[in-house]
């Protein structure tokens, strides 16, 4: 007993380690598992292309759904890690288990809800989406989406796990429940999908399977890393009631996160709308660009995910220099990661898209698509911290208004027109030019917290 309320009262690494060393501590994990995590799901979709450019289309036109999905669990994951690292900083050990049970007691629901999607909602939603195409597509895609959504529960504990490590800065073991998972789903795919070893060949099916076992280990792994190593939360089903002031304050900064990443799922579900008008290929070209943009991407969100729990300490230990230097660093790793990716796609643009076996129809389309769409690299780095800047404050209403105008007052309306003036190839200009304003309000809201929250946060160093 005594050694346990040692390694609770005494003060966290996130409150006395170098600022750009803890960054780099907490990050460099997340980040490595975000980089397999943007492997597999590259990986996944070269195996599937290699069916069919058809199959590569079905597994393309899920991904609105499959971001709502996730949408559901890193939303609330958002919500518990801020909340639970601002009360770390603030001692308050009672209330960070009872913060951890009603987390995982929401991802349960988020579970539910989408079994029910699986089970009622895919076939309409693919319906919507192909009309004129090979029904091919709407077969396999079904098929594909279905077993995604109704055994989703591993993901949903995966994620969940994953962000109670992040939040008390046990970062390593956050990795490892990731890169397991995501290794499992690499290895899996090609016996499931092309049925190798004695296996059955199940096509798009065996994708599904494959990640849906990846995501069931890595949420077991993640459970027993929370009960073996995590001692700062403790987990009991003990006396344990929802409680609707937790959840309350969980949702108030993880609301606007599922909105936002919801916001993208409407998004990319009307990209989908606008290119099927012009051809399959075109979809498809649009599904291997989010494949590939991960790659960069999921780094960048890896560095948030480190960033986040050492902005909401420092926050609630009033240590403003520490908060200050946090985002800094924070700024400085996400453009160097982003510049990389847009000299990368603006250089190999065919070399990435013959990874999908690419038709020389979606060459024609994707190596000028590639190159005008990652012109938003510049703008994206800034604007994906200061989001997180903002949820870690509990302003996170900040991040929503800037991503409901980015992709939904400016993205695709700015689509709709561009198809219908130029055609295809000017399609792709919308993400720039969203970009654009998503930096400006960005930057607006930026000045704005650093006003009124971040320059009154006492200096207690």
């Amino acid at each position: 007993m005594s050694s346990e309320v040692g390694v609770k009262t005494q003060e966290n690494k996130m409150g006395v380690m170098p600022v750009d060393k803890l960054l780099l501590n907490m990050s460099l994990p997340m980040m490595v598992s975000m980089l397999v995590q943007a492997l597999y799901n590259i990986v996944d979709s070269i195996f599937v292309a290699k069916l069919s450019e058809n199959a590569l289309t079905a597994v393309s036109l899920a991904f609105p759904i499959q971001t709502l999905l996730i949408a559901l669990g890193t939303g609330t994951g958002v919500g518990v890690n801020s909340l639970l690292s601002k009360q770390l900083g603030e001692k308050n050990f009672k209330q960070v288990s009872k913060t951890a049970m009603n987390g995982i007691f929401l991802a349960l629901l988020s579970y539910i809800a989408f079994v029910i999607v699986g089970i009622a909602g895919v076939r309409p939603f693919y319906a919507s989406q192909i009309k004129d195409a090979d029904p091919e597509i709407y077969t396999m895609g079904v098929q594909y989406l279905t077993i995604v959504c109704v055994c989703s529960f591993g993901m949903y504990a995966q994620l969940i796990f994953e962000k109670l490590l992040q939040s008390t800065g046990k970062t390593l073991y956050s990795m490892i429940t990731q890169a397991v998972g995501a290794i499992i789903n690499i290895i899996l795919d090609p016996i499931l999908i092309f049925g190798l070893f004695g296996m059955p060949a199940l096509g798009v099916a065996g994708a599904a399977i494959a990640t849906i076992i990846g995501q069931i280990v890595g949420g077991m792994l993640g459970l027993y890393f929370n009960i073996s190593k995590n001692k700062e939360i403790t987990l009991s089903l003990k006396g344990f009631r929802p409680d609707g002031y937790t959840i309350g304050n969980i949702y108030k900064v993880g609301v606007p996160s599922i909105i936002m990443q919801a916001i993208g799922s409407v998004m990319t579900y009307g990209m989908n709308m606008i290119l099927i008008t012009f051809s399959a290929t075109a979809t498809a070209v649009f599904g291997v660009y989010f494949k590939l943009q991960s790659f960069f991407f999921m780094p960048v969100f890896g560095l948030n995910n480190g960033m986040i729990p050492i902005v909401a300490y420092n926050y609630g230990a009033g240590k403003r220099s520490r908060l200050i230097k946090a985002i800094k660093c924070s700024l400085v790793y996400a453009f160097v990661l982003l510049f990389v990716g847009f000299i990368v796609f603006e250089t190999l643009p065919a070399t990435l898209l013959g990874m999908f076996d690419a038709s020389e129809e979606m060459l024609a389309i994707g190596v000028p698509a590639l190159r005008i769409i990652c012109v938003h690299f510049l703008l994206a780095w800034f604007c994906i911290i200061a989001g997180s800047v903002f949820q870690a404050l509990g302003n996170g209403i900040y991040s929503l208004v800037v991503s409901v105008a980015r992709q939904l007052v400016v993205l695709l309306p700015v689509a709709f027109v561009l198809a219908r003036l130029g055609g295809l190839h000017a399609v792709w200009w919308a993400f720039p030019i969203a970009e654009g304003m998503s930096l400006c309000a960005s930057a607006f809201f930026m000045v704005k917290i650093n006003r009124k929250v971040i320059s009154q946060v006492p200096d207690n160093v």
